[in-house]
């Protein structure tokens, strides 16, 4: 027995139809907007022992409810728009921000088949969308109007075009090693030895351009309360000013997972274990990375911004060049050794 379909039925099957993509996308982003709330309670209840008090409690069992609370309260505040603001750029920057830390995880594997777009330069992809960022903090800190807002824009963009350059090269040596740019490729490279091992200088520096890159402590300068009254963002309210910090908490994880497949051995387990899967032990090597982010923000007190620049241009860059050339004569000398033996 056939049935006779309509056009709406075939419009609602099809492979393109916007309905079933917008569904897909639902299941997609809602884990991550909900891994995010949940990270900032980690956040609080963390620095809540280190500072020996008992941090969000009231709001459901052991306050797991409190994000969503102060993710609600945010939605329904007033939008306070500046007067002399430019009101179109003001308004999409944050939400672009927010926007553009969601499509980098569509790049980001999970386990070698568990990828939303498989793409082979999805390395390049993240850092496209990484460095798009940048945009958003300046024009939000430009439409605002505001010399205060325009004051913590441009430390802030400096600092993350700094900070980028070092992240660029630490990445370098994990492509020679691996000979490929696709991150599933470079997983697999690690099988045997993590990258964290021979590359360390590199893993370490990672970490604290990681560190500076997305605006935490010590670095935490675009955003220090007494020098800048909040920075770039002074002037957003409401659900426009949850967005960036959205959008930060987001790149966190993101910058977690990538220093866990650039140096930590990605989906490789520590130690064989049944019944657990590669998704288990990225994700567990994540949350261990994203515990030092708040480790290092209730122990390390901040930096001067001279000396968070000195840091990079001083120090990190010429290092970095010269681990990169050694290694480059390492590889190279290796191959001559390997040809000379087999030929």
């Amino acid at each position: 027995m056939t049935k006779n379909f309509t056009i709406l039925d075939s419009f609602w099957y099809s492979e393109n139809s916007f309905f079933i993509h917008a569904l897909i996308s639902i299941f997609v982003i809602f884990p991550l907007i909900v891994s995010i709330a949940l990270y900032t309670l980690l956040e609080r209840k963390v620095l809540a022992a280190i500072h020996k008090r008992e941090g969000p409690s009231i709001v459901g069992f052991w306050g797991l409810l409190q994000p969503f609370a102060d993710a609600f309260k945010l939605l329904l505040k007033e939008w306070i728009i500046p007067k002399k603001a430019y009101t179109f750029i003001f308004l999409l920057c944050p939400f672009f921000n927010f926007f553009l830390s969601l499509l980098s995880w569509a790049v980001i594997p999970l386990n070698f088949s568990n990828i939303v777009a498989d793409l082979d330069l999805n390395l390049f992809v993240w850092l496209f969308f990484s460095s798009l960022g940048v945009y958003t903090i300046f024009l939000a800190g430009w439409s605002s109007n505001s010399k205060y807002s325009f004051l913590g824009a441009l430390r802030s963009c400096s600092q993350m075009l700094s900070y980028e350059i070092i992240i660029s090269l630490c990445i370098l040596p994990v492509i020679l090693c691996s000979n490929s740019v696709k991150l599933t490729d470079i997983v697999y490279m690690q099988k045997s030895t993590w990258y964290c091992f021979p590359l360390l200088p590199c893993c370490l520096m990672f970490f604290i351009a990681m560190l500076a890159e997305t605006n935490r402590a010590p670095f935490d300068l675009p955003e220090a309360e007494a020098e800048l009254v909040a920075g770039f963002f002074v002037e957003y309210s409401g659900i426009t000013f949850a967005m960036f910090f959205l959008g930060e908490y987001s790149n966190m994880l993101i910058m977690s997972t990538i220093m866990s497949i650039f140096f930590l051995g990605g989906w490789w387990p520590f130690f064989s274990i049944p019944f657990c899967s590669y998704e288990f032990w990225l994700v567990l090597k994540v949350c261990l990375v994203a515990t030092l982010y708040i480790l290092i923000r209730g122990t390390v007190p901040r930096v001067r911004f001279d000396a968070l620049m000195q840091n990079c241009w001083t120090y990190f860059l010429p290092f970095l060049f010269c681990f990169l050339l050694f290694l480059i004569s390492i590889l190279l000398l290796s191959d001559g050794l390997i040809s000379n033996i087999l030929f």
